[in-house]
């Protein structure tokens, strides 16, 4: 069957956008299906580096058409400024290869200005969002009120949709947060501008890929975000507004489950997270700062979208078991395994103690998942570089432990390990 998805095991920040990058090259289709620009999918060719927030990671392939789904929030401006980006970098962004539906959701500058208001009236219970607009759009579309990109097809109808919605948001802002209001008949001129841009690339993706499936051409489900940050299946309340488990791929680009071949979980050798909320394995001091780099290449764990430092911790398989139960996982993609060496030995965490009990599951409630502790076990360590491996012989005997550790205990197999940012930097196991 062709359909592949590729979901976050973790909290997110995975290396999503390297694996896409590397299965895309036997795909005809590349779709992103869930999230907004809160994504931040880094793909390294030679020393090229692109940073992609809305667009797939499949475009830096020629040959590869990408679908941005119904269960994403577009901003259309960062996706004109993307697209702009790669065209000046030789890239085609044309209608012909970069297609969106008309059901995707759009943000506004009304839903940013939102964003950042209820964050600051939250103070010290903040969520942590990347302020993108993103809940307040998604919230709009489960309101019935949001505006679609099937909007750009006709500019009249378009702006007076914009106007009207900044108008009403004007009421929150001044009323309830007391903000300045936005400039309603500016932001609508400036939709009616994207509209001129946008409105070729608009499709129905439901349909485009059926015809793909039917004829048999492989296509690939790009996620963004995590398991952990799942609206249901995460850290409520500290989770994104989307789906972006396996299931979300299927409401997001309106496609059954039967056709789905692989379900690819992407993990890093640890773990890190952006934002509050509980994190049973999170570090500091000396161990913390080695995970986390400098900051100085883009490889390091600050984030793509907000250059945040990231929160970083021990490779937790609860995380991993749950991320098998709720996507049902057929493989794992271990990433970054390359910053682990030089440890002499490796915590892993197996399972957690919740109150005098050994659970391996991540309790529903959110006070007692910040009550449990890590369970861990032991595993030796390796000191060699080993970012010039290509190879899983190349791989000194421990690192190839650690790997094997990780699927023995997790019971799905490792299909891909990488070992730094390049797209030559993967190793094909199995």
């Amino acid at each position: 069957m062709p359909l592949n998805i590729i979901v976050g095991a973790q909290w997110g920040d995975e290396g999503k956008g390297h694996i896409t990058d590397l299965l895309a090259a036997e795909a005809s289709i590349v779709a992103r299906y869930s999230g907004g620009d809160n994504a931040g999918h880094t793909v390294a060719i030679s020393d090229e580096t692109y940073k992609l927030h809305l667009i797939p990671s499949g475009i830096i392939h020629p040959g590869v058409l990408c679908l941005v789904g119904n269960g994403v929030v577009l901003n259309p401006a960062v996706f004109v400024r993307e697209m702009n980006g790669l065209a000046e970098r030789g890239i085609d962004v044309s209608a012909r290869r970069l297609k969106i539906s008309y059901k995707t959701h759009l943000i506004t500058p009304a839903h940013i200005a939102l964003d950042k208001a209820r964050e600051l009236e939250r103070g010290n219970e903040a969520i942590g969002t990347t302020l993108r607009g993103i809940g307040p759009a998604y919230t709009d579309k489960a309101r019935r009120t949001g505006l679609r990109a099937g909007h750009f097809a006709d500019k009249e109808a378009l702006a007076d949709a914009v106007y009207e919605h900044i108008v009403e948001s004007n009421k929150t802002l001044q009323n309830l947060y007391q903000m300045e209001p936005l400039d309603a008949e500016k932001i609508a001129a400036e939709f009616t501008g994207y509209a001129d841009r946008l409105a070729p690339h608009l499709c129905n993706v439901d349909l485009v890929i059926e015809k793909a499936i039917e004829e048999g051409k492989p296509v690939l489900a790009e996620g963004a975000q995590g398991t952990l940050l799942d609206i249901d299946h995460g850290t409520y309340p500290f989770v994104t507004s989307s789906a972006p488990t396996a299931g979300g791929a299927l409401t997001g680009l309106g496609i059954g489950p039967k056709h789905v071949d692989r379900i690819v979980g992407v993990a890093k050798a640890f773990t890190t997270r952006v934002g509050g909320g509980p994190f049973p394995t999170e570090l500091d001091g000396d161990a913390a700062s080695r995970l986390r780099g400098t900051g100085e290449n883009p490889w390091d764990e600050y984030g793509t979208t907000t250059g945040r430092p990231r929160r970083v911790g021990w490779l937790d398989l609860v995380i991993l078991y749950h991320a098998r139960r709720v996507n049902s996982l057929t493989e794992f993609v271990v990433t970054k395994l390359d910053i682990l060496s030089g440890f002499d030995e490796i915590p892993v965490c197996v399972a957690y103690e919740f109150d005098g009990e050994r659970i391996k599951h991540i309790p529903a409630d959110l006070d007692q998942l910040g009550r449990c502790r890590p369970v861990y076990e032991t595993v030796p360590g390796w000191q060699e570089d080993i970012m010039q491996a290509r190879r899983l012989s190349d791989l000194p005997a421990n690192a190839r432990r650690y790997v094997d550790f990780i699927a023995e205990k997790t019971g799905v197999p490792v299909s891909y390990i990488s070992v730094g940012p390049a797209r030559e930097q993967f190793i094909v196991q199995g």
